[in-house]
């Protein structure tokens, strides 16, 4: 695994909320090498984001804004989902 993705699981499984590890560093750790360039980057912009209103968006409490309504939150909706 390249430096970068390491870099993104490290910090999806350390967000500072707890729920948010769990889903984030869930998902990072069963798709990170996977993910495109493009979702890389949208990963790197959600996790700069407010723990809680990301929390509210990956729970499918509320819609992500424009945004971040990407290829990249519809896989974390559809990997939380189970």
């Amino acid at each position: 695994m390249d430096a970068r993705r390491k870099r993104i699981l490290f910090r999806a499984q350390h967000c500072g909320m707890k729920e948010n590890d769990i889903i984030l560093g869930g998902f990072a750790e069963a798709r990170v090498e996977g993910l495109s360039e493009a979702d890389l980057d949208a990963f790197e912009a959600l996790l700069n984001q407010a723990d809680n209103d990301v929390f509210t968006w990956v729970s499918g409490r509320t819609a992500p804004p424009a945004e971040f309504d990407t290829n990249l939150m519809r896989q974390i909706l559809d990997h939380n989902k189970g």
